[in-house]
């Protein structure tokens, strides 16, 4: 197996991601929206090196049916907006990448592209954003611009419709990383003598035209630290497969398995390649669910006993993991041999399953000299080895 360190990121989501987390007599109900609940969590989370966290959003109410809202009591309901939570944790830690997800479907990249770079500014060079779409006929009633028929995977109008919620999302991004390129990094002159705080001649026009959106430009924010925020994706199929490779410098990919794992990185770093990216890292990370304690037997004892809590066996779109530290190691060291470049956790319950991670999976790892052990950069495209990239906007010539 390779001993070569790879990336390592948690998603925060409620009380954990299984329902019923939020009873565990560990958990924080209470401090579910409040700051310092998420703060104490990212901490912990920096306390254990960790790249980045991301944290979840949705347009409506969660729900245990994918597809439509239930009317369930029992579980968490209610969240606060994820950007906004990111840019309150962002000045009290100092080291991890902080990324909030967001819904592309129904909103503006505009006003999403400023508000990354706000949180870009706050954090000093940590910020980036998970993107999501959204084909829920529910979701789309709370906005009233788009009818989206109430579909399931079975469905055959499924497929089309997949197929342009990732096209736009893909405009969506290319508007983002345009506006964040609009203006040039020495646009702010900022010089009282002279009265000029600002050359507009080194502000862009970004003129971008397209199926989903027409904007002109250029922000009204200058260009974040780290020139171009992280964009990431999470990604199960061929189309959002190419959404990571033509677009994002992160996928979030769901694994079965080794096998599955080389399947998913051969496709994407195939998508990577009809983009003109080949040359581009793209790190694709692969995504699991974890219960975590000092013996098997307890961890699935304690899963057992959430599932009886929540009246079935949790079930998830990612590989659900139950045991120990060292033998969650093995397994991500065995997927990392497949291609995949780093992994992102999610913790069953909170704060149970994050400790085992940053207290308990990480010491193992840097055992193994399989993690970092201490922070080796500034910035969130730093701690993964990504440049940052020239302003495409920029000319040798531009006017002083």
């Amino acid at each position: 197996m390779s001993a070569t360190p790879f990336h390592l990121a948690v998603a925060l989501d409620g009380a954990g991601w299984h329902p019923a987390a939020w009873r565990e007599p560990d958990a924080r109900p209470r401090d579910l929206l409040t700051a310092q609940y998420w703060l104490d969590l990212v901490r912990e989370s920096e306390r254990g090196l960790l790249d980045l966290v991301t944290i979840e959003d949705g347009l409506a109410l969660q729900s245990a049916d994918p597809y439509r809202p239930d009317e369930r009591t029992d579980q968490v309901r209610g969240r606060l907006d994820a950007v906004l939570i990111a840019s309150r944790v962002a000045p009290r830690t100092e080291h991890i990448g902080l990324v909030p997800t967001a819904v592309v479907t129904h909103t503006e990249p505009f006003h999403l592209s400023k508000a990354i770079a706000t949180l870009d500014y706050v954090s000093s060079g940590r910020a980036g954003v998970q993107v999501r779409v959204s084909l829920k006929e529910h979701e789309a009633k709370l906005f009233g611009r788009r009818t989206i028929p109430p579909v399931t995977p079975a469905d055959p109008a499924v497929g089309p419709l997949i197929a342009d919620a990732f096209a736009e999302a893909t405009d969506y991004v290319e508007v983002l990383r345009r506006l964040w390129d609009s203006w040039e990094d020495d646009a702010e002159i900022r010089d009282v003598a002279t009265g000029r705080f600002v050359n507009r001649a080194k502000l862009h026009y970004i003129d971008f035209e397209g199926a989903h959106f027409s904007v002109r430009g250029p922000s009204i924010t200058p260009r974040p630290p780290q020139g171009q925020p992280i964009v990431s994706a999470l990604a199960h199929q061929a189309v959002p497969f190419e959404l990571v490779g033509s677009s994002a410098d992160i996928g979030w990919v769901t694994p079965r398995d080794a096998a599955h794992a080389e399947e998913i990185v051969a496709e994407i770093r195939c998508a990577q390649t009809s983009a003109g990216r080949e040359e581009e890292t793209v790190h694709v990370f692969g995504d699991l669910v974890v219960f975590l304690d000092e013996d098997a037997h307890t961890a699935q004892a304690r899963k057992a006993r959430l599932d009886d809590l929540s009246g079935e066996e949790y079930r998830s779109d990612a590989t659900v993991f139950t045991g120990t530290p060292a033998g969650l190691a093995d397994l991500l060291a065995e997927w990392q041999d497949a291609g995949l470049t780093g992994f992102r956790l999610r913790p069953g319950a909170l704060p149970h399953d994050l400790t085992a991670i940053t207290r308990g999976l990480v010491p193992e790892l840097q055992a193994r000299g399989l993690f970092r052990t201490a922070y080796e950069a500034d910035t969130l495209r730093g701690l993964l080895g990504l440049p940052r990239p020239a302003n495409r906007y920029a000319g040798p010539t531009a006017a002083a």
